[in-house]
């Protein structure tokens, strides 16, 4: 294993005071708001992805980082939905399909409503919340064809994004589609009409007389365009360790649920190709 130098590569990356240094602990703040609310409300949760390596490897963010994750199963985060608007402080707003009309994601975000943060890709140009955050994402057991099938019916308002931020056009990232009504509308059906249909098939397909040829298993919810697998053996009951010297909640067996998703997760990348997300971004006291 290679041995790495932590302190180097704070220095290169996110040294204190630095802009992403910053922005790094304005997530932490956010995450350990929706932690004490979790352990408030018994509601349990884990890190996930890039979050989760960090904390093996680093015992905080990767030093290079823009973005924290978590998971949660989806009852958990039905419950959630419903708390976080009535507990977060003024300084934080839940975004979902409930809280922003325009939202077409199916997970949610926590945002700082103290900062400004623009993105290298036009997603996030209609929506009203536009700071720094955190994505919490539902898992839930489906057989894979059933998740392909949600990726595929949302997929569409991904490209209609798209299409509206080509540089061939001279538009921006910050460019609303003329057709975004074709975006809500497409995200209206699925969520109330289609994803619903979908849950149902995937009770059904859970019955024993299906067998086990649908590969039911626990992967991202209806609509998020991921499927990797996770196996709920790997993660629970939940563990701890530490991150940004804070004890917070992780897969019982972090190993397992790394190797599965990531291979070698302590190998670091080439990081003079390291990508950040964010374009833009201003940070308020």
């Amino acid at each position: 294993m290679e041995t790495i130098d932590q302190a180097a590569l704070r220095a290169r990356f996110n040294p204190d005071g630095s802009q992403l240094r910053r922005q790094q602990l304005r997530m932490l703040d956010i995450l350990l708001e929706v932690d004490r609310i979790c352990k408030k409300h018994h509601i349990p949760y884990w890190l996930s992805s890039g979050t989760l390596i960090g904390a093996a490897r680093h015992q905080g963010f990767i030093p290079w980082d823009d973005d924290l994750d978590i998971e949660m199963l989806w009852p958990d985060y039905k419950r959630l939905m419903k708390i976080l608007p009535q507990e977060l402080p003024d300084t934080m707003a839940l975004q979902n399909q409930e809280t922003d009309p325009n939202y077409y994601f199916f997970y949610a975000k926590v945002r700082d409503r103290r900062s400004l943060l623009e993105e290298n890709n036009p997603y996030g140009a209609p929506w009203r919340e536009q700071g720094i955050y955190i994505d919490i994402f539902p898992f839930y057991k489906q057989p894979l064809w059933i998740h392909l099938l949600s990726e595929k019916a949302q997929g569409h308002v991904y490209k209609i994004m798209r299409r509206a931020a080509d540089p061939k056009s001279g538009s921006t990232t910050k460019t609303i589609p003329h057709d975004f009504w074709k975006v809500k509308l497409i995200t209206r059906f699925n969520r109330h009409l289609f994803f619903p249909l979908l849950r149902a098939l995937c009770r059904c397909c859970s019955l024993p007389l299906f067998g086990r040829k649908n590969r039911i298993r626990e992967t991202y919810g209806l609509g998020i365009p991921y499927h990797d697998p996770r196996h709920l053996e790997d993660i629970l009951p939940l563990g701890e360790t530490i991150f940004e010297g804070h004890l917070l909640p992780v897969p019982h067996d972090m190993h397992a649920a790394l190797t599965l998703k990531y291979g070698d997760y302590m190998r670091l990348p080439d990081i003079n190709k390291i990508n950040l997300h964010v374009g833009k971004l201003e940070i308020y006291e």
